[in-house]
């Protein structure tokens, strides 16, 4: 099986497939896989049709990781590797420690573009300056704001990932009617065959703490012996339970009380799964509206060089993440060999081989062929500062969540 090269991909990219696509199977390690919780408390279940051998069946499944975390996995992946010198590609990151001595903001160091939920049109990028004007009213930022699938180049020039996981640019001077573009990659994986487990709960206290003394909620959070310095509430002090407190005995049970509707809740109990699948997809056909204007003007040769240069951006953040592997959450590791790529289009699809190198490569070897093209693809980070009021919204906001934790 041959190794996809760059003309291949080019070619591919120029109109002769429709998507990349890579089905990987994976199976956890250990006897139980815990998926993630939404509202109320549930797993993502549905059936699915899965084709066998001469027939179709339905089978139960349940989502292990949704199309926006996987994102969001490739993007951190990519990130590892331009911080180990691996990968050479356009970053924006904002500075919050640089000069500062609060604690808060030295921990918080820099956020990146590939760290933010929205990515370059993230709020934190917009409450930021850059040399001094702020980011959306300097030149980056008209360019930015100015971008659309029909001129492309500046997002290719400061944001790559945003053509490749897609942006609404819905914090800019338009607001809701900001640009948007679509996924050109989605990936999720998906546990096949499932049956949800059970879990039971229980602590011993070496304290043997019981529930036979009065205490009362102290004020700003913990708990007192003493009703003065009690939280009151109608004119007397608050009681609770030293279990309340986290004291005490936990008596095994599969279940225990919803907070809010004060009635017994199953324990999320994982689920045993027969196998899980991470199906990848990057669509050239997405990909190939994009266009990429060189001075203003358009060029087909610039604009499939920019479109190669997104495909194998997308390309190497499903291979970096192979290298960081699948370990999900707590519970939740999963391990498996990488599926085999291939090149769909026409109703036929053409196998290629690509590892973490092999595609790391190719983002360099299109990032030299844009730049032969007169597209921009700067490998320096661009930083912008933090403003005051930014930095004081997260200090006062972190401050308050530890009173109240305390």
């Amino acid at each position: 099986m041959e190794v996809l090269s760059f003309e291949l991909l080019q070619k591919a990219v120029g109109g002769d497939a429709a998507a990349v696509t890579r089905v990987t199977r994976l199976l956890p390690l250990g006897e139980k896989a815990y998926p993630p919780t939404y509202e109320g408390g549930q797993y993502a279940t549905e059936p699915r049709k899965v084709k066998g051998e001469g027939e179709t069946r339905t089978v139960e499944t349940v989502l292990l990781d949704s199309v926006q975390s996987q994102a969001n996995r490739m993007e951190l992946a990519l990130l590892r590797a331009i911080e180990e010198g691996r990968l050479r590609m356009p970053l924006v990151e904002v500075d919050f420690a640089s000069g500062e001595q609060d604690t808060i903001l030295l921990e918080v160091g820099r956020v990146t573009a590939l760290e933010a939920p929205h990515r370059i049109f993230d709020a934190i990028f917009r409450d930021s300056t850059f040399q001094g004007v702020p980011f959306r009213e300097s030149a980056i930022g008209q360019e930015l704001t100015a971008a659309r699938s029909a001129n492309a180049s500046a997002l290719l020039r400061y944001c790559p990932t945003a053509l490749v996981f897609g942006y609404w640019d819905s914090t800019g001077p338009r607001g809701g009617l900001g640009a948007k573009l679509q996924r050109a990659l989605v990936s999720e994986i998906v546990g096949y065959d499932v049956e949800k487990g059970k879990r039971p709960t229980s602590r011993i206290d070496p304290l043997q703490i019981e529930n036979n003394v009065d205490i009362y909620r102290r004020q700003r959070g913990g708990w007192t012996l003493d009703p003065n310095l009690a939280e009151i509430r109608d004119g007397d002090p608050v009681r609770t339970k030293p279990s309340e407190m986290n004291h005490g005995n936990v008596t095994p049970a599969l279940t225990h009380e919803d907070k809010q509707t004060r009635k017994p809740v199953a324990n999320h109990g994982g689920v045993t799964l027969a196998y899980a699948v991470q199906h990848s997809v990057l669509s050239l056909a997405a990909i190939r509206r994009l266009r990429f204007p060189v001075a203003g003007r358009l060029n087909p040769d610039a604009d499939l060089a920019g479109r190669t240069l997104v495909a194998a951006v997308g390309l190497a953040a499903i291979c970096l993440l192979d290298r960081d592997g699948y370990d999900l959450r707590s519970r939740c590791l999963l391990d498996g060999q990488p599926g085999t790529f291939e090149l769909v289009g026409g109703g036929k699809a053409h196998p290629f081989q690509l590892d973490e190198a092999n595609a790391v490569g190719l983002v360099h070897r299109a990032a030299a062929e844009a730049r032969v093209r007169g597209l921009e693809w700067p490998e320096e980070r661009v930083t912008l500062t933090a403003s005051r009021d930014l930095k004081e919204l997260v200090v006062r906001s972190r401050k308050q969540s530890m009173a109240a934790d305390s």
